[in-house]
């Protein structure tokens, strides 16, 4: 099934939802485009029928970030730069605190917050074509560094930032960024790879799993284990769990019912 949303597609089938950033040229952010993603992946967190989600992009640009010319006189009513700030950062939120694992497919050039937003998914494939910058210095800005900060150490993450040069997809993939680097044909399909095998595990066990990496991040290791010990305390009393166990004893194939 599809979903008719103003700045993105949607497409549900077999527990996947492939959500496409579609305003052209080049998916820049703006005020209506974010707010409508976040909509969206509130949506997908709440939906019983989707497992998994593939962010991409429409045409050849994953998202050239934040659409600047929306900025010129933003400061002259009160209070619209603290409004547009608190919407920039749920449009983030949205994506990592999503209860589904999210599968970033970029495209091609990731910029700014096009970059960030990738940044901010599960796990990411890129195309031969994708290239990455963060040019928030050039064009008077300053956000994103934490975003870099969490994946980049500290010399390549200032490096990227005070300079703005562009990397390629595969200088992401050398440092383990990204998952893989594909050619563009080939890049959507693997994807697809990857959401099919996910979304045919426990849902329950999805969400669990999601929930542990979102909190253990800043956790010393030995709370953030006996965190995680105690998620699969709570996991272990749901069928999901008793019917993967089963399963797995007697050889076969398990069959989920997301309780």
């Amino acid at each position: 099934m599809s979903e008719e949303y103003k700045h993105h597609g949607v497409e549900i089938t077999d527990k996947i939802a492939v959500v496409t950033c579609d305003r052209p040229p080049v998916n820049a952010q703006n005020r209506g485009s974010r707010e409508e993603l976040i909509e969206i992946f509130d949506m997908l967190s709440d939906r019983d029928d989707v497992n998994v989600v593939v962010l991409t992009g429409a045409g050849k640009t994953f998202s050239a970030g934040a659409d600047i010319k929306e900025r010129v006189g933003m400061e002259a009513q009160h209070g619209d730069y603290v409004r547009h700030n608190r919407l920039t950062r749920e449009f983030f939120y949205a994506v990592s605190d999503c209860e589904k694992p999210v599968i970033a497919a970029v495209n091609g050039p990731a910029i700014g917050a096009g970059f960030a937003l990738m940044l901010a998914c599960d796990i990411m494939l890129a195309s031969e074509t994708a290239y990455f910058v963060m040019p928030e210095v050039d064009v008077g800005l300053a956000g994103g560094s934490a975003f870099l900060m969490e994946h980049f150490s500290k010399s390549r993450a200032r490096a990227m930032y005070f300079t703005g040069r562009r990397y390629p997809a595969s200088e992401l993939y050398r440092l383990g960024i990204i998952e893989a680097v594909l050619p563009p044909e080939q890049l959507l399909e693997e994807a697809m790879a990857y959401a099919r095998e996910i979304a045919a595990k426990s849902p329950v066990a999805l969400r669990t799993a999601k929930r542990a990496f979102g909190t253990v991040g800043e956790m010393p290791v030995r709370d953030a284990y006996r965190y995680e010990q105690s998620l699969t305390v709570a996991l272990s009393h749901t069928e999901d769990a008793k019917e993967a166990q089963r399963a797995f004893v007697e050889k076969r194939k398990p069959v989920f019912k997301g309780k």
